[in-house]
């Protein structure tokens, strides 16, 4: 029976090596490769085409959020397990609307771990046990007519613009590392704070750190 294929995407090094020497003792799963970055995770997935990609969720340059969009947009029978120090449900619900088939907490168990691998690749979902309760307590919710405002819906290009911006990227940067115009991205900026009603760039990035999009300890520059 051929393994089943992973890719890591995972921009913190240790922790990369540490799912990486874990994934290796099962016979039945194979990392064949590592991203740093979700722009990685894309370029790496229509090189090797992995079963599973195990996303973190807050990466640098591009999110594992909109990179899952990306991926499953060229690639829709790739399964993504998205993963995350953070149980928000925010946090889950973007996961799902991405189009993660599950979503584990880097707490999670090494056993778990890999049977949700193994899950998600049979064509399930899979979260942990304390996600699962969370979303089981809020369809409840649902049920009784408490739903989910509805998400604001940004493009793909939007996506990277505001995590460049949340990440203290100037206008001038953001348009290098896009390769766009500079006045592009000043009017992406203004189709970001107009869908969002956000009129600053502090605002911008307080709401890519709650919708899980940067982390809260990347340094950025507030103008």
């Amino acid at each position: 029976m051929k393994p089943i294929t992973i890719l890591l995407a995972e921009d913190h090094t240790i922790v990369r090596e540490g799912f990486r020497k874990m994934l290796e003792l099962e016979t039945d799963l194979e990392v064949v490769g590592e991203a740093q970055n979700g722009r990685e995770a894309i370029a790496l997935t229509a090189k090797l085409r992995p079963a599973v990609i195990l996303m973190d969720i807050a990466m640098p340059l591009l999110n594992g959020l909109e990179a899952t969009r990306q991926v499953l947009k060229a690639f829709p029978t790739i399964r993504v397990l998205m993963l995350s120090a953070h149980s928000d449900y925010a946090y889950v619900q973007n996961a799902i609307e991405s189009g993660a088939t599950g979503f584990l907490l880097k707490q999670t168990s090494a056993h778990e771990v890999c049977r949700a691998i193994r899950e998600v690749n049979a064509g399930k979902k899979f979260f942990s046990p304390s996600i699962a309760r969370q979303l089981d307590h809020q369809k409840t919710q649902n049920r009784d007519g408490q739903t989910r405002k509805g998400a604001v819906s940004l493009t793909s290009r939007e996506m990277e613009v505001l995590q460049l911006i949340a990440e203290g990227k100037a206008n001038k940067q953001t348009a290098s590392e896009l390769g766009i115009g500079i006045k592009t991205v000043e009017k992406h900026r203004e189709h970001l704070m107009e869908k969002l009603d956000i009129h600053d760039t502090a605002g911008l990035t307080r709401y890519a750190i709650s919708a899980g999009i940067i982390e809260s300890s990347v340094q950025v520059t507030i103008v």
